[in-house]
């Protein structure tokens, strides 16, 4: 390819205007194929005549009656309708497979079901299922399997080409292009003038540029000035203002925006970040200052070029008193890569859509071209036709209903919820309630069956997973109801994490309330405070209509519970100090004294081991603490350690 010299897009000779025509080799492709088809399109496939039907093919009749009998028939409706659908008839014998494909065969159209409605037929169906097959793809799934190239080509013979880039002709088809190009060349009154921005890794530049000079100017560009001297040419393109300027907003060797990283990330609170976004909010309020004061020049240009992230184009488009209006036809984009936004690289891309790219190739040179482009296409795909299904159609799966917006937020709002109850959240979930709640429903709402919650109401998933706090909120600032019945789904029997108190004492299809879920004493410790204090409000020691709390717990239970405890635990003490000062006072016993007490034990042990045994370890070891509550189990254990060392002390004060 050789390249002619400088052509201006808004400059171009005359006589090369007169002689160009468009290049469009897929569109021309298309248009000489388009005949033969319509051709082969139009041969007749139908017997003609007057004992024939034009809509079936392959039909002839013997006598009228014949002829009568074929109108009434299913195959002839199916294929009436199909042509006025647009689509082709079938042979008798591909409708006997049609027919035979569906699951409710014919009872014959010719007898008593000619006066039923056509829709509710076998052939309404079959007619339904063409329209499905023969549905033609949209005419935009088709132009974007063509190969877009961002050039226009024209070409003027006998070997001259030249390409201009598609975004400086309107929004409009192809065809215009040529009308279009020969419009640029006039530049009216005032000229014809560009707004060009580039925005980049915190980096501006801007500029106003005049890319055709007004009708007058260029006709006097030729002419001499009063001495006699030839005036000096302008050139073919001015910038008339430009500004670029820099702002810190990107971290060194990594790439992209602060913003962008705090909304991917969690807010960086380093002193560069807050550098950064100061910078982001600089160059943010820079550039729309900017705008405003080019407000006037701008709103004279033809065209607008923007190069910017879809971060970045929001600072000149999406803004209250924006210059630049969001839908605005004049918007475009540069159609190549560009550099780093500087003034040389805004007058560089300025040159580049401004000149003619020309090339050199013949008739014969771009008929090759042409075959091998289209070659390299992708084929078509075949308009589908109507084929005779071979089996009976199979129920197809039910899809999942496509959920709506409103859907969508609420099932997402119910998910935040019980997160927050199972997780203990209080604080939280008190601040969402205030603000969803009413959309939600009240406080003793059923949750949805999809949320997977065994628990009926936010109290039994609160008493479910163990969370105190927010049981007690419910019960005494929501005042929810504890005496809803658990649902079939939600007993305790399908937990393997059942509390002692929700085990199998309770018999079989006996009610559950919020109660008999609870997994720990704190839990049912709230619901005891809350019958003591509250006992008005709920029927709270009812067993067949109430909360099947089994006691109340009052202030003074529980200190006489707390005294209880401290006492016991400070025996316990004073038992196990006085078995260390006795055990210190012993004497240390020889290792040949304690032989016969050694090989008694041992004979012990030896009976113990050949005796009966059962699986897991001594009779009653493990079993007896199973249920317990991690207090109980400790007590349990100090006891049994505390008759162990009493065993061994008498053991030896008997040697002794």
């Amino acid at each position: 390819m050789s390249f002619a010299p400088y052509y201006h897009i808004f400059s171009l000779p005359k006589d090369l205007l007169d002689t160009i025509i468009p290049r469009d080799v897929v569109n021309q492709a298309q248009a000489s194929s388009s005949p033969h088809s319509e051709s082969s399109a139009s041969q007749p496939s139908n017997i003609t005549g007057a004992r024939a039907c034009n809509v079936c093919p392959g039909t002839a009749f013997v006598d009228v009656d014949a002829q009568r009998y074929h109108f009434r028939s299913d195959w002839h409706r199916y294929n009436v309708k199909a042509k006025l659908n647009g689509g082709d008839g079938v042979t008798e014998s591909q409708f006997g497979l049609l027919v035979d494909g569906l699951e409710d065969s014919l009872s014959g159209s010719a007898s008593s079901s000619d006066g039923e409605s056509d829709d509710s037929d076998a052939v309404a169906t079959l007619i339904q299922r063409t329209r499905i097959l023969a549905r033609s793809p949209s005419p935009t799934s088709a132009s974007l399997s063509t190969p877009q190239t961002p050039l226009a080509w024209f070409h003027s013979p006998p070997s001259t080409q030249i390409g201009i880039y598609k975004a400086l002709f309107p929004l409009a088809s192809s065809s215009s292009y040529l009308n279009e190009l020969k419009e640029m060349q006039k530049g009216g009154e005032e000229g014809r003038s560009w707004a060009m921005f580039l925005v980049a890794g915190g980096h501006f530049a801007g500029a106003i540029v005049r890319v055709k000079h007004p009708d007058g100017e260029d006709e006097n560009q030729g002419s001499l000035t009063k001495k006699g001297k030839p005036r000096k040419l302008k050139p073919d393109t001015e910038v008339l203002k430009h500004k670029t300027f820099h702002r810190y907003t990107t971290r060194r060797k990594q790439g992209g925006s602060q913003s962008v990283n705090d909304n991917a990330k969690s807010k960086a609170v380093s002193a560069g970040a807050m550098l950064r976004r100061y910078g982001e909010q600089a160059l943010r309020d820079d550039i729309r200052s900017l705008l405003q004061d080019w407000a006037e020049e701008i709103e004279q240009c033809e065209l607008i070029w923007i190069r910017a992230s879809v971060s970045n184009r929001r600072i000149f488009l999406d803004y209250d008193g924006a210059i630049i209006t969001k839908g605005d036809s004049r918007l475009r984009t540069f159609p190549f890569p560009t550099r780093r936004p500087t003034q040389s690289e805004l007058y560089r891309c300025l040159l580049e859509l401004t000149r003619v790219k020309v090339s050199h190739f013949t008739e014969d040179v771009l008929r090759e071209q042409d075959e091998a482009y289209l070659a390299s296409l992708p084929k078509p795909r075949p308009k589908p036709t109507m084929v005779a299904p071979k089996l009976a159609p199979e129920a197809r799966k039910e899809k999942p209903r496509q959920l709506s917006a409103e859907e969508q937020q609420l099932r997402s709002d119910w998910n935040r919820l019980l997160e927050m109850v199972t997780k203990g959240r209080l604080e939280s979930l008190k601040t969402f309630w205030e603000r969803e709640g009413n959309n939600l429903g009240n406080i003793n709402v059923q949750i949805p069956e999809w949320a997977n919650e065994r628990g009926g109401t936010l109290l039994q998933v609160a008493a479910r997973a163990g969370q105190p706090d927010v049981t007690q909120w419910l019960l005494e600032d929501m005042h929810a109801d504890p005496t809803l019945d658990v649902p079939a789904n939600g007993g305790a029997d399908e937990d393997p994490h059942q509390s002692d108190m929700e085990g199998s004492s309770l018999p079989a299809g006996l009610r559950r309330t919020a109660y008999d879920l609870a997994r720990s004493r704190a839990v049912r410790d709230v619901y005891r405070r809350c019958a003591a204090i509250h006992p008005d409000w709920w029927d709270w020691l009812g067993i067949e209509k109430g909360a099947r709390v089994p006691s109340i717990l009052s202030a003074d239970m529980e200190d006489n519970r707390d005294e209880k405890k401290k006492v016991r635990r400070k025996g316990l003490k004073d038992r196990i100090k006085d078995r260390e000062t006795k055990e210190k006072e012993l004497p240390v016993i020889s290792p040949t004294s304690t032989t016969p007490f050694n090989n008694q034990e041992s004979g012990k042990r030896t009976e113990l081991v050949s005796g009966p045994r059962r699986l897991g370890g001594s009779a009653g070891a493990s079993e007896g603490i199973v249920g317990l509550t991690p207090e109980m189990r400790a007590k349990v254990e100090r006891e049994r350690r505390a008759r162990a060392a009493e065993a061994r002390l008498k053991a030896l004060g008997g040697v002794r």
